[in-house]
């Protein structure tokens, strides 16, 4: 067995498909699809099931495949080891990381790995969708979720807390809800929910709740949502991170602390994916996000 040919059905699947494989490998269509013909032929196995617009791995291509990963894994280890002796790290990492959390605070952690590690590349992509990481070639994940994927390694960077909170303003006006059941009367502001009712549960005395809200205010913007629970709009769900310093000042106040709310899952995870070789940037960098996640935490709870 090739393992010029076992690489190059690594990177055909990851691909997704001929025509993608072929501009990553700089190669024809034809070429690609002769290539992987001729490894099948020799192994004496289908190894992909080919579809309109995808092709996915049968059993033995799958086996393959990831054995063609850890080889390949390890011959880039092999080769950073000697490019890196005596050097400062180098590498580069795509990030996807949600927009609330990434950047009111990961931000600071981001920039302080930047200047500690000038030589790494960071190429971070701020979104709150669930992502292919393989599909979409993206490194490392972060994503608050209660029940991470089986298929991923997922490290816990602590817990999500909710809030329900309302500026002074708002306050004076139209007081605070006193009850889960209050937050149906009044305008709510959060995050972007799939459909039109907000399903939020609450905790409270061991007991579980489930309240269905319909806001009148949502965004994948937590930055936005922030300015707009300041401008006395609605009560916000939002977790506690995004109005930290203003409910330190006195600005906004919340409601409800007795009970633990969740919304989208109750704890933020680093994910990435299974025996997939890390680099010494990114182990680097997920040992020193983890680090900084156990400082906030330890902060937190001072």
């Amino acid at each position: 067995m090739e393992l010029h040919s076992l690489a190059m059905l690594v990177e055909i699947l990851d691909a997704g498909n001929l025509s993608e494989a072929a501009r990553r490998l700089k190669m024809s269509r034809a070429n690609v699809s002769y290539h992987l013909n001729r490894f099948e032929r020799s192994v004496g196995q289908q190894l992909v099931r080919r579809t309109t617009r995808r092709i996915e791995p049968t059993e033995i291509g799958l086996q393959l495949y990831e054995h063609g990963r850890k080889i390949r894994g390890e011959l880039e280890a092999a080769r950073e080891s000697v490019a890196g002796l005596g050097q400062s790290l180098h590498g580069r990492l795509r990030l996807s990381v949600p927009s609330g959390y990434g950047q009111l605070v990961m931000s600071p952690w981001l920039i302080d790995f930047k200047r500690t590690y000038p030589g790494i590349v960071l190429d971070l992509v701020f979104e709150n969708r669930v992502v292919d990481l393989l599909r979409e070639e993206v490194d490392i994940a972060v994503r608050v979720m209660s029940d991470p994927p089986d298929n991923l390694v997922a490290r816990d960077l602590g817990p999500v807390r909710y809030v329900a909170c309302a500026s002074r303003d708002y306050i004076l006006s139209h007081g605070l809800p006193a009850q889960l059941s209050d937050l149906a009367s009044m305008p709510i502001i959060t995050s972007g929910v799939i459909k039109r009712q907000l399903r939020l549960t609450a905790y409270l005395k061991g007991e579980r709740h489930e309240v269905y809200l319909s806001p009148t205010l949502t965004s994948e913007n937590f930055l936005f949502l922030r300015e707009a629970i300041l401008a006395g709009l609605g009560v916000g769900l939002v977790p506690d991170y995004v109005v930290q310093d203003v409910l330190a000042s006195g600005e906004v106040a919340t409601a409800l602390d007795d009970c633990t709310l969740s919304i989208f899952g109750t704890q933020m995870y680093m994910l990435y994916m299974p025996n997939r070789h890390h680099t010494r940037a990114a182990s680097t960098f997920i040992e020193f996000i983890l680090d900084k996640a156990r400082g906030q935490a330890l902060t937190r709870t001072d």
